[in-house]
């Protein structure tokens, strides 16, 4: 089989193509570089670059590269800029979409696995998130991914392929320093950027029904994320023509916000300096958001295996190499 990924240049996605090279997975990346970096497509990958919704790029792709399956990770996906700008990311996550499963169906690629996320269960008011957690999403980021979901499903009734969806909950670390998160959008890069800046973490809400009074999520490394999609995508080779998998990728362990910033001031070595200050709760922020892990487990014999030091460490050294000024 030959994999075409997606937005295999970003953050998540250079993850998932080294981890599926390692493998001996043959694959092509597919980015339009909007967000990713082509150094990080390792060399004797094919690279095209392009936009998802370009249909006459992706067909003439699928059929130069002889594409068998799909590893669609390519998407906009900050939540702030999804609820300022909701039909740029209606236009980019699900007409994007469209346009590649329209290609892929006109060239008979055969399998399609989706990157979606547990944005779209929205604010659940469970101790654990399973897939049959009520979707609910709250912005226009989690509705587009919902969307993703139903045309992936839809899709592989109408043209027989073997099809997943894989439900992201707060991804963090990476595999190697040279493929760190670039962004500083979530929980982590947010607490070194403020660190590297001489100035205390942030806690946005201390009131919560929580034992330390802040939010609890479920923080997954980076490679855990990428082994996820290596089992996924070798499973549809042995699932029946129409079939479809929904899954959530997370450890099942919730971390809370202020136990999360005391590891980062132990491993980065700031010590008290990490001590955060308090702020009023964001809006649309749920108390805890914390994976059930039992179907994937079941599905496809995968678990996690990195803890959340690991992510920390991990994440830190990809910093400490863009700023060196932080490391102590």
């Amino acid at each position: 089989m030959t994999w075409l990924i997606t937005g295999g240049a970003g953050f998540i996605g250079a993850h998932v193509v080294r981890e599926m090279v390692g493998a001996g997975e043959a694959v092509v990346v597919y980015d339009d570089l909007s967000t990713g970096d082509a150094l990080r497509v390792p060399a004797g990958v094919p690279f095209v670059k392009g936009s998802t919704l370009d249909g006459d790029s992706l067909r003439a792709t699928l059929t130069e590269h002889r594409i068998t399956g799909i590893v669609h990770l390519a998407a906009k996906k900050q939540v702030a800029e999804s609820v300022a700008q909701p039909l740029h990311y209606y236009q980019e996550n699900v007409h994007g979409l469209q346009t590649l499963l329209a290609a892929a169906a006109d060239r008979g690629v055969r399998h399609f696995l989706f990157s979606s996320s547990a944005a779209v269960y929205g604010m659940p008011d469970v101790t654990l998130v399973t897939e049959d957690t009520p979707c609910a999403p709250i912005n226009p980021y989690g509705e587009t991914k919902l969307v993703g979901e139903w045309m992936v499903r839809a899709a592989a009734r109408a043209h027989g392929m073997t099809t997943a969806s894989l439900r992201y909950f707060n991804v963090a670390g990476a595999a190697d320093e040279n493929l760190a998160d670039t962004g500083v959008f979530n929980l982590i890069p947010m607490v070194f950027e403020k660190l590297t800046r001489g100035e205390a973490p942030v806690v946005f809400g201390t009131d919560y029904d929580t034992e330390d009074g802040t939010c609890v999520r479920d923080f997954i490394h980076v490679e855990d994320i990428a082994s996820a999609h290596l089992a996924a995508a070798r499973a549809l080779a042995d699932r029946a023509p129409g079939s479809d998998l929904t899954v959530n990728i997370g450890r099942g362990e919730g971390v809370s916000v202020r136990q999360m910033i005391e590891l980062i001031g132990e491993v980065t070595g700031y010590g008290a300096d990490a001590t955060p200050v308090s702020a009023p709760r964001r809006a649309g922020d749920p108390a805890r958001v914390v994976a059930a892990a039992d179907r994937i487990r079941a599905e496809l014999g995968w678990s996690a295996r990195y803890d959340a030091r690991s992510m920390v460490a991990s994440a830190w050294a990809g910093w400490c190499l863009r700023h060196p000024e932080a490391r102590r």
